[in-house]
């Protein structure tokens, strides 16, 4: 049995991903900020968490992490303030990772989105820059630490069919169904750590079952 823990528990596609998780026999704790929100995960199948990960400090992460096997990293700023983007999806991020590293979870699934990097070309003066920033800031971080990392790039995202099929060549941004990301996540996580650690996998909605998709990213 794996121990999981999900950052930004009560998101679209973690809500999606978790009772996935769980079928599978996985030990699932999920983290919110808003108590209300602990009936829902707990029919999920997850233990709810209660904790503002954009305000803890490394010491208190890494507490939090502590006794998990896999972190994966769901949350989002969801466009709010550029103050408020940074503050969670790169500063917040980061301490995760680093707290991770110091509790011992061994392995990270980061969630991020399909162009982040160096090169993601949103101009400054654009909302979605403050975005597009943290992302590839936290996505080099993570790339440069000692965790067993996967991180996964899907495209826009919608409440289109699961269909367990996903395109990792395309070189445009499309379309991905949240359901489909929610089987990528759960797939990654159940995969052996040698298959996909050090993987970027952007992806769109496509023809290749996700099993075998993978096994074409290296």
């Amino acid at each position: 049995m794996t121990r999981i823990i999900i950052i930004g528990g009560h998101g679209k596609v973690a809500r999606k991903a978790t009772p996935l998780l769980v079928e599978d026999g996985h030990e699932v704790t999920s983290v919110i900020r808003d108590p209300d929100q602990s009936k829902t995960i707990t029919k999920l199948g997850a233990e709810p968490a209660i904790a503002d990960v954009a305000s803890m400090q490394k010491n208190d992460l890494e507490e939090l992490l502590r006794g998990h096997d896999v972190v994966v990293w769901a949350a989002g700023a969801g466009g709010g303030s550029p103050e408020n983007t940074y503050a969670l999806d790169r500063d917040a991020a980061i301490r995760s990772m680093d707290a991770a590293a110091a509790a011992g979870a061994e392995r990270y699934v980061m969630v991020s989105y399909f162009g982040a990097g160096p090169d993601h070309g949103v101009p400054p003066d654009n909302d979605f820059f403050a975005y597009a920033e943290a992302k590839t800031q936290a996505d080099a971080h993570l790339e440069e630490s000692a965790l067993k990392w996967t991180i996964l790039q899907p495209s826009g995202l919608t409440e289109g069919p699961t269909t367990r099929k996903i395109d990792v060549h395309a070189n445009d941004a499309g379309q991905v169904s949240r359901g489909n990301v929610a089987e990528v996540i759960r797939t990654v996580v159940g995969s052996d750590p040698s298959a996909v650690a050090g993987l970027k996998i952007p992806f769109n909605d496509g023809d290749s079952p996700i099993e075998e998709a993978l096994r074409h990213v290296r």
